[in-house]
């Protein structure tokens, strides 16, 4: 609740991004303590599962060091 400052800008950072729900998740929690989103870093992206393309659809900034399909 005191975590973040109004207007304070945050970087999420996850290990994995697949269908995007928890990082969308992340990012309404940020939003609702007064924060802005200022991107997206993840190690892994599974591009098949489309959560990446569904945070940038939103308007976020995302980020990931290695793209795997997610079959």
């Amino acid at each position: 609740k005191d975590s973040i400052s109004p207007k304070e800008k945050v970087i999420i950072v996850d290990d994995l991004i697949a269908t995007g729900g928890t990082a969308e998740a992340a990012a309404k929690l940020v939003e609702k303590s007064g924060g802005e989103v200022a991107g997206f870093l993840f190690v892994i992206n599974l591009f098949d599962l489309g959560g990446k393309d569904l945070l940038e659809k939103k308007g976020y900034k995302c980020f990931s060091l290695i793209d795997f399909p997610g079959h």
